[in-house]
């Protein structure tokens, strides 16, 4: 799937990759080159949004949440964001910092399912 996004996405998604989260750059050491058996970009320009990492075989976007997130504010912003990439097919995963850092292979074993059921889905 290719989506189009604003080319002036492209130096905030390249400043990003650049300042990591440490949960962020623990789940990218796990996923980069295809470790799961699908590829995956880290901080991926999509429509108005940079994600934290998109799997565009599966049509599956993953995000990381820290302590921001939680407030109103911050979820309001998620779920606009949310119903804007589920509205392109796309299937949106979060998880919070914690999880990422302290349960890594469980996180990893979630967005491996959700690759594998996407993919049998057909909706690709």
């Amino acid at each position: 799937m290719s989506l189009k996004y604003p080319r002036n996405r492209v130096p905030l998604a390249r400043k990003l990759r650049r300042q990591l989260t440490d949960a962020e750059r623990c789940l990218w050491q796990r996923l980069r080159r295809s470790q799961l058996g699908w590829r995956f970009q880290r901080q991926r320009p999509l429509g108005p949004y940079v994600v934290d990492f998109y799997c565009a075989a599966a049509g599956l976007v993953v995000e990381v949440d820290g302590s921001q997130h939680l407030d109103p504010d911050g979820l309001a912003r998620d779920h606009e964001r949310d119903g804007w990439l589920k509205s392109q097919g796309l299937a949106v995963l979060r998880f919070d910092n914690r999880q990422v850092l302290l349960e890594t292979d469980a996180v990893l074993e979630e967005i491996r399912c959700n690759c594998l059921a996407r993919a049998g889905e057909g909706n690709l």
